[in-house]
């Protein structure tokens, strides 16, 4: 990789809306068609069809500096609610869509697929996650990092959180997409793989099962690209506020960069199981950053800020590499006096008492 700062990406899926009463609009294929885009272009950029016909995704290219991240994230963003407008609809950055619906799912036969196979889980999943694209040299580092990054993820999660509502109700948590998303039986935290050849193995043996429809399929909370020369960390929600999506971003470099230092150095992952993992990360879902989280230097309760703290500490001689350090840190300072995306889909509805005003106060500006 050289001293250059590895190459990031994000993937952002977003909620079809009505803007003025937050009614989920099933029409992802005539916006594509209407953009001049497909549903899948391939290489990680433009608008994209997800599993719902209520749903938009959209790529930003490989950047390197922070600023430029955030520049593009508010171009894709705008994008895709330009496209949007052109149908009467609006785009929300919402981890699960608040009020009771019956999604469709988008025309494609592999989606038509998986709802057939995953049932009700398929049918439900209306979910909107942030994927981070990581550089990396090869295959080989990628899994080296994916071995080394595991106790950090949940961090991550918590400092997304934004999905507390879910058909209708306060869910409890500040994640429920992290919840509805964990009944896929290939989701969620994952083992030490030691190699490559392992990692491989592994995925082919579970494909290999035919549960899964194809290795787009395989959950983890971070595995090695499909399409791309990238790790990629699939663990936050989408960000409601594009400055915790830099956040989350620049962290995830941060850990696959200080994780890639480990593994030269010789140093070995952390053995944490995976089951321990899970309590991780569900404490994380449930809380986020109003409550405590695990730390994973213990495996021991401790507030939030204490552990974001130590997240940061623990990546900071990368992120100072990098030239991230600062912006970091203002970062951190931001999403903590601000609130996450959970905070104030709460305040909304403490406030207005209707969950259409959540939906339609979180629209993306054209």
């Amino acid at each position: 990789m050289g001293t250059e700062p590895r190459s990031l990406g994000i993937e952002e899926e977003f909620l079809l809306v009505d803007p003025d009463d937050g009614a989920a609009r099933a029409i992802a294929a005539t916006v594509l068609r209407l953009d001049g885009g497909t549903e899948d272009p391939g290489d990680g950029s433009g608008l994209e069809a997800e599993l719902h016909s209520e749903q938009l995704e959209t790529g930003t290219r490989p950047l390197s500096e922070l600023a430029d991240l955030a520049a593009e994230l508010g171009r894709t963003r705008a994008h895709a609610a330009t496209a949007a407008d052109a149908m009467g609809a609006a785009v929300a950055p919402l981890g699960t869509y608040p009020l009771p619906v019956e999604p469709t799912a988008f025309p494609k036969a592999r989606n038509q697929q998986v709802v057939e196979r995953f049932a009700l889980t398929g049918r439900e999943q209306l979910t909107c996650g942030c994927h981070v694209h990581v550089g990396v040299a090869d295959e080989e580092e990628a899994v080296a990092a994916l071995d080394r990054i595991r106790p950090w993820l949940p961090p991550l999660l918590a400092l997304s959180v934004n999905s507390p509502f879910w058909a209708g109700e306060a869910s409890g948590y500040a994640s429920f997409r992290s919840q509805v998303w964990s009944r896929w039986p290939s989701a969620g935290p994952y083992g030490i793989f030691g190699s490559a050849a392992e990692y491989r193995r592994v995925t082919e043996a579970m494909l290999a099962t035919e549960t899964l429809v194809d290795d787009g399929m395989l959950y983890f909370d971070a595995r090695v690209s499909r399409r791309h020369p990238t790790l990629e960390i699939r663990i936050a929600d989408v960000c409601r506020d594009r400055d915790d999506a830099v956040l989350v971003a620049a962290l995830a470099r941060g850990l696959v960069e200080t994780a890639v230092r480990e593994w030269r150095a010789g140093r070995e992952p952390d053995p944490v199981r995976t089951e321990e993992l899970r309590l991780h990360t569900w404490q994380a879902a449930r809380t986020g950053l109003a409550g405590e989280l695990v730390d994973p230097t213990t495996g021991r309760p401790a507030g939030a800020g204490t552990v974001v703290g130590r997240l940061v500490a623990h990546v900071s001689e990368a992120l100072e590499d990098a030239g991230d350090l600062t912006v970091v840190r203002e970062l951190v300072a931001a999403v903590t006096a601000r609130g996450t995306g959970a905070d104030r889909q709460q305040a909304v509805y403490a406030e207005t008492g209707d969950l259409r005003a959540v939906i339609t106060d979180a629209t993306v500006a054209r």
